[in-house]
C-alpha cells in the first residue's frame, strides 16, 4: 500500500493505546496533571472499575477560557517552554507531565468533560470531547474558587475491541487503588480521597513535608506495622540524595510488591531498586523473602531521562552505578545502625493471644519512640555494647565443643545461672533454659527469651564472614582442567569487566576469545560446583541488576548452611555459663537480633507487659 497520512482521530486513538492502557492509567495521567497544577487536595471517584465513570477533582490553579481548547489538543502543554536561545529543553523536566497527550488521548476513546475555574477568575468554563469530537466552550457551574474537575465516562467506548482485554472490575479497582497509593506516597503534602462505586476507600489528609510527615503517610498507606519496623534512610552522594524508609529484615514479605521507588516525586518501576535491595539485605534474608521499602531519589533533572517510556513508568539514569551504589550503601548503613533491633510484630501477635486488645508498654528506642506496641529484639544499650564490648566467654569453636560434651553429661532442664547482675548487661542474666531450646534471661526491667539455635547461627555466620575478610577473600580451588564457558559476546564482556570483583570471592576468570570465558579457579566453599551454570547465573544478574549477585549469594548460602550445622542445636542442654556466654557474644556481635533467614533471635517482654497479662495493671 502507498504511504498515507493518518487522520487526527486515528492518531489520537493510537496514542491512547500507549498512554491509556487501562482505567488506572487514565487516572494516573489526570492525577499527575492535578499535582502539576499545585493542588493541595485531590479527589478521585471510579465506578465499575473505572470503565463506566472516572472523576478527578482538584483545587489547583485551574484553566481559563482560552486554555481549555488548547488542553484537548495533542502536544499542547503548559509544562515546557523554550530557553533564551529558543530551544525546547527535554532534558530538564521538573514536572510529572510534559507531552500534552493525556487529555486528547482520553477524549479520543471516551466521553470526556472538563470543567475549570482559573485562580482569580470570576467564571468557570467547560468543554466536552466524545470520541474525538469537540464541543464549544461554555460557562459551567464549579463548586470551588479554583481548580478543575475532569470526568471520563464510557472509557474505550470508541474502541470496543479494547474492552475485551480489560480484566475484571475487581482487578481494575485494585489497580486504581494501587495507583492512588503510589501517588499519595510520593506527595505527602497533598490530601487524597478515593471512592470506588460509592464506597470510601482512602482518606489521606495532607501531612507536613519532611521525614515525620512522610512516615505518617507511609503508615497510613502501608499499615501501622511498617512505621514501627521502618529504618530511616537519608544519604547523599555527588549531588544525588536518597531518603525514605526501609523495613527491618525481620519484617519482610514473600514477594517484592511492597518495594517503591520515587524519582523527583515520580513513582517509577525500576529493576535497579530490586537488585540494590537484594544486595543490601543478602546477609539477612533468604532468597524467597523480600524487604519492604519506600525510597525517594532527588537529583538534577538533567541526570535522569524521564522520556523513555510511553506512560513515564520507567526512567533512565545518566550514571546508574552511582545510584545503585548509593542505594546499597545507604541501606547497609541503616541496617548496621539498627544494631540488634528486630521486628516488633512477633511479640505483638504473641501477647494479643493472651489479652486481645490490650496494648503492652513501649520503651523509647534510642531517642525514637514508636507508637504503643510491644517490642521485639531491640534493647536500649545493645548498639553501644556491640561497639565497645569484647566477646566474653566461649568463642564459636569452644562453644560448639562444650555443647557437644553435654551429650555425655546433660545438665538439668532448668539450671540457676551464676551470680550476674541483670543491670550490667543489655541482655541481662540467664535464669533458665526451657524445652532445651529457649534461654530465659532477666533484664533490668523485663525478660528476654532467646532462640539458642537461631542466635548461635548468626554468631557463627558473622565469625565466618570476619575470617573471610581477614584472609583477604574466599579461599580458592584450582581446576585441574580450566573450563571454557561460551556466552553471548555481550554477556561475556559484561562478566569479564567484573573479573576483579569475582576474584575476591574466589572465582578466577579470563577472556577466551569472542563470546567465551576461561574459568581457572572456583571458590573452595562451593566444592564441586556447576561452573557453566554459575557463570550463566552471574551473566543474568549483571544483565538484570548490574551486579554479580549470584556468586556472592551462593557463597553466603553455603556459609549460612555451615553456620546452621555448626551451631548449637535445639534440644541441647546448656549450663548457666554457656547461656551467659551466648548472651555476651550476642551483645558484642552486629545484627544478632535476627538469624540468617530474617527471623528474630530473641524477644523482649517488659515487666509492665507481663503484669498486664496477669491483670496487675
Amino acid at each position: 500500500m502507498p504511504i498515507r497520512r493518518l487522520p487526527p482521530e486515528t492518531v489520537n486513538r493510537i496514542a491512547a493505546g500507549e498512554v491509556v492502557e487501562r482505567p488506572a492509567s487514565a487516572i494516573k495521567e489526570l492525577v499527575e496533571n492535578a499535582l502539576d497544577a499545585g493542588s493541595t487536595r485531590i479527589e478521585v471517584q471510579a465506578d465499575q472499575g473505572g470503565l463506566a465513570r472516572i472523576l478527578v477533582a482538584d483545587d489547583g490553579k485551574g484553566m481559563g477560557v482560552d486554555e481549555l481548547p488548547l488542553a484537548i489538543e495533542r502536544h499542547a502543554t503548559s509544562k515546557l517552554a523554550p530557553d533564551e536561545t529558543g530551544e525546547w529543553d527535554l532534558l530538564h523536566i521538573s514536572t510529572l507531565g510534559f507531552r500534552g497527550e493525556a487529555l486528547p488521548s482520553i477524549g479520543s476513546v471516551a466521553r470526556l468533560h472538563i470543567a475549570s475555574r482559573a485562580r482569580g477568575a470570576a467564571d468557570a468554563y467547560a468543554v466536552r470531547v466524545e470520541g474525538g469530537a469537540v464541543s464549544d466552550i461554555a460557562p459551567a457551574a464549579f463548586p470551588g474558587p479554583h481548580g478543575a474537575r475532569v470526568e471520563v465516562r464510557d472509557l474505550f467506548y470508541a474502541t470496543p475491541a479494547r474492552l475485551k482485554f480489560m480484566k475484571s472490575e475487581r482487578s481494575e479497582s485494585l489497580a486504581i487503588t494501587e495507583e492512588i497509593k503510589r501517588q499519595a506516597m510520593a506527595h505527602e503534602a497533598t490530601a487524597f480521597a478515593l471512592d470506588l462505586d460509592g464506597r470510601k476507600i482512602l482518606r489521606l489528609p495532607a501531612e507536613r513535608a519532611g521525614p515525620e510527615g512522610r512516615l505518617a503517610r507511609l503508615s497510613a498507606v502501608l499499615g501501622r506495622e511498617f512505621e514501627e519496623n521502618a529504618l530511616l534512610i537519608d544519604q547523599s552522594r555527588e549531588g544525588v540524595r536518597l531518603s525514605g524508609y526501609a523495613g527491618l529484615p525481620t519484617y519482610s514479605r514473600g514477594n517484592a510488591a511492597h518495594q517503591y521507588l520515587f524519582v523527583n516525586g515520580r513513582p517509577v518501576r525500576d529493576r535497579l531498586l530490586q537488585g540494590a535491595l537484594r544486595a543490601a539485605y543478602a546477609d539477612f534474608l533468604a532468597r524467597d523473602r523480600h524487604p519492604l521499602a519506600a525510597l525517594y531519589l532527588d537529583l538534577d533533572p538533567k541526570e535522569v531521562d524521564v522520556n523513555v517510556h510511553p506512560a513515564k513508568a520507567e526512567v533512565r539514569f545518566r550514571d546508574p552505578n552511582l545510584v545503585r551504589g548509593l542505594i546499597v550503601g545507604a541501606l547497609k548503613h541503616a541496617l548496621a545502625a539498627a544494631g540488634h533491633r528486630a521486628s516488633t510484630t512477633v511479640a505483638v501477635s504473641a501477647l494479643s493471644g493472651f489479652r486481645p486488645g490490650v496494648a503492652p508498654s513501649t520503651p523509647s528506642w534510642g531517642g525514637w519512640s514508636p507508637p504503643p506496641r510491644a517490642q521485639t529484639g531491640f534493647i536500649p544499650g545493645l548498639g553501644e555494647m556491640s561497639a565497645r564490648v569484647e566477646p566474653q566467654g566461649l568463642d564459636a569453636g569452644v562453644f560448639a565443643a562444650a555443647v557437644h560434651s553435654l551429650q555425655e553429661a546433660p545438665a538439668p532442664g532448668f539450671e540457676q545461672a551464676a551470680v550476674i547482675d541483670p543491670v550490667d548487661y543489655p541482655l541481662g542474666a540467664a535464669r533458665a533454659q526451657v524445652h532445651e531450646t529457649y534461654v530465659v534471661a532477666q533484664t533490668r526491667d523485663g525478660i528476654v527469651i532467646v532462640d539458642q539455635h537461631a542466635a548461635h547461627e548468626r554468631l557463627v555466620y558473622e565469625r565466618m564472614k570476619a575470617q573471610m575478610a581477614e584472609a583477604g577473600g574466599a579461599a580458592r580451588q584450582a581446576l585441574l582442567v580450566p573450563e571454557v564457558v561460551e556466552l553471548d559476546p555481550a554477556e561475556a564482556e559484561r562478566v569479564a569487566r567484573v573479573a576483579d570483583e569475582l576474584a575476591a570471592f574466589g572465582l578466577v576468570i579470563e577472556p577466551f576469545g569472542p563470546g567465551a570465558l576461561l574459568v581457572r579457579e572456583t571458590p573452595a566453599l562451593l566444592g564441586d560446583t556447576d561452573v557453566q551454570g554459575l557463570i550463566r547465573d552471574i551473566a543474568d544478574d549483571l544483565a538484570e541488576n548490574g551486579q554479580a549477585l549470584a556468586l556472592k549469594e551462593r557463597i553466603e548460602e553455603v556459609c549460612g548452611t555451615m553456620a546452621c550445622h555448626g551451631s548449637v542445636r535445639s534440644g541441647r542442654r546448656l549450663s548457666a555459663a554457656e547461656m551467659n556466654a551466648l548472651l555476651r557474644q550476642m551483645e558484642a556481635t552486629p545484627h544478632s537480633g535476627q538469624c540468617n533467614h530474617g527471623r528474630p533471635t530473641y524477644v523482649e517482654l517488659k515487666l509492665g507487659d507481663i503484669e498486664r497479662l496477669f491483670g496487675r495493671r
